[in-house]
């Protein structure tokens, strides 16, 4: 090659790559910069800009592994090209995503504040909605409160075992196979530890949901009423006692084991979006490890809110957000369906629950259903392309904090590549 090789000549116009290059460059990235900052020349890292660029695009392009991304900067001229010639390993890409997750987290509003300037963002209608997604972590890898505590005991009984005959005289162990007793030891010790900080996390999360319910210590297992007297019946566990089909992820422990839509259950997140109508642009992206979706409409609509400025004229949600709270305390007007779609729900007592019963009287009118239409329409299209198109089905990360960034960072990269499509 006699003269520089040029871009140009290896994609062509219009390709994502280029819009992710220069809507990065774009960005304010600062934070990014700020941990290398006073670090001098020595052992000086890849430039971030060059990272972000390299992980967004893999991301929008479904390579979500850091192994694999290494060797696509390799074989893909895509990424060789966003990569400018370096060649990061796996490690270093993987520790740069560990290092900057809130910064990438910062990114996603970002992106969202730049669909609104090119005019994919309106904030008329919103729709909410909620998918899980698998975390890293097998479900084989759970263990039921009940199965803790055969373990440990079973547990125990093999590490006095081994000790004893750590203890042994050489006599006593002629003719018997050799094995390593101090890793043996080790290994069933760390084994031991893990299931018992399980079950101490299942018995401390019981506590707390047991207490919220008005339970105390010295409440006999006898539910008591507002007057502090005993009401009648008697509770099942003692406080803080687990069922003993409650289970925990010893991979992930902050996964919660979840139904599946195909049946079965998975140790899962629960990601919530927001989708603005105008060109299904993601414009909030939340996530937690409880699997009922009601609590989230109103962080949603207040993440909106924190994310653009100003709140949208419409909310619209499906029955798992329905709440007598959530449509009472609404700052903007919701259409939130109180039943599954063709199937009859329980009258309402509109004394009990008047937002309720005002919500089911909309819902009767022309307007309200022509609103409720557009829910599945604008809300569900984005979560199916995250799992379809990106092939993203399960995260990469493990951890509560980690998992929450790396569901903005998809929600970005799906956002770019409408934005590649709709305004490039």
């Amino acid at each position: 090659m006699l003269l520089p090789a040029a871009p140009q000549d290896w994609l062509l116009a219009g390709h994502l790559a280029y819009f992710i290059h220069d809507t990065v460059d774009a960005l304010d990235l600062k934070a990014f910069h700020a941990r290398y900052e006073g670090g001098g020349s020595r052992n000086q890292p890849f430039h971030p800009a060059m990272m972000v660029k390299v992980l967004v695009y893999a991301y929008a392009t479904g390579v979500f592994s850091s192994r694999k991304i290494e060797r696509r900067l390799h074989e893909d001229l895509a990424f060789r090209m966003l990569a400018a010639g370096n060649f990061p390993r796996h490690r270093t890409i993987c520790d740069f995503r560990a290092f900057h997750l809130k910064e990438l987290s910062d990114l996603f509003v970002q992106v969202v504040r730049l669909a609104r300037e090119m005019g994919l963002v309106k904030l008329g209608t919103v729709a909410i909605d909620g998918t899980k997604v698998k975390a890293n972590a097998s479900r084989h890898k759970a263990m039921s409160y009940e199965r803790m505590k055969q373990a440990e005991v079973e547990l125990k009984a093999q590490i006095d075992a081994l000790l004893e005959r750590a203890k042994a005289t050489d006599e006593a162990e002629v003719g018997e196979p050799e094995l390593d007793l101090p890793s043996e030891i080790e290994r069933r010790e760390a084994r031991l530890a893990a299931i018992r900080e399980a079950r101490e996390r299942l018995e401390q999360r019981q506590r707390e949901a047991d207490l919220e319910r008005g339970r105390s210590d010295d409440d006999d297992r006898r539910p008591r009423g507002p007057d502090g007297q005993p009401r009648g019946g008697r509770y099942k566990r003692e406080l803080g006692v687990p069922e003993a089909k409650a289970q925990e992820n010893l991979t992930d422990p902050d996964s919660r084991i979840m139904k599946r839509a195909g049946g079965g259950f998975d140790p899962s997140y629960n990601g919530q979006t927001a989708v603005d109508e105008a060109a299904h642009i993601i414009v909030a992206a939340e996530l937690d490890n409880t699997a009922p979706d009601a609590n989230w409409l109103l962080p949603m609509i207040q993440a909106v809110r924190n994310n653009l400025g100003e709140l949208p004229e419409l909310g619209l949600a499906d029955a798992g957000y329905r709440s007598e709270e959530n449509l009472k305390n609404a700052p903007i007007e919701l259409v939130v369906a109180l039943g599954r779609e063709g199937k009859a729900y329980a009258e309402i007592n509109a004394q009990q629950y008047p937002h309720t019963a005002a919500m089911a009287a909309k819902l009767k009118t022309e307007q309200g259903k022509t609103a409720y239409r557009k829910r599945k329409w604008i809300a569900e299209p984005p979560n199916g392309w995250i799992k379809n198109v990106l092939g993203f089905r399960q995260f990469s990360m493990r951890g509560l904090h980690r998992v929450q960034a790396e569901w903005k960072l998809v929600c970005m990269a799906l956002n770019l590549r409408r934005m590649a499509v709709l305004g490039g």
